[in-house]
């Protein structure tokens, strides 16, 4: 019975070490964006509410050549941390680009279509563990 409950204890320590090493990597693409000055950058762990992802990061530019240089130093420094993306869409057209590192979502809005879709609103409420950066 004790090494169930000391293996139980294993999984919960090794558990709580990979959700602070994603949570550092959600900061650290959000560092990358800020460095470009993105805007209202804000990271919501969403592990709770989705198999999708544990963070979805979501940021503004000012346009769709801004929101495009966000996402290239968003790559630059997800490949230098070691993450692997696995997916981008949206990039030709600078609106909405999303990138998909498995554990972590970044969406790159252009304001209009950040304002007009809101997606944050369907992933936040009063218990949601959130992370900001203002830019």
């Amino acid at each position: 019975m004790n090494s169930i409950n000391e293996m139980q204890s294993s999984i919960s320590e090794l558990e709580l070490k990979i959700r602070e090493e994603i949570r550092q990597c959600a900061i650290s693409i959000m560092e990358a964006a800020a460095s470009k000055k993105a805007e209202d950058i804000v990271a919501v762990r969403v592990a709770d509410k989705t198999i999708l992802a544990d963070w979805f990061i979501f940021m503004s530019g000012t346009s769709a050549i801004h929101v495009k240089s966000v996402c290239d130093e968003i790559e630059d420094r997800a490949a230098e941390a070691g993450l692997d993306l696995r997916r981008r869409e949206g990039y030709n057209d600078g609106r909405w680009i999303v990138l998909d590192y498995a554990s972590i979502i970044v969406h790159i809005f252009h304001p209009e279509e950040r304002e007009y879709y809101n997606v944050e609103r369907l992933w936040i409420d009063e218990t949601t563990e959130t992370l900001r950066i203002e830019g």
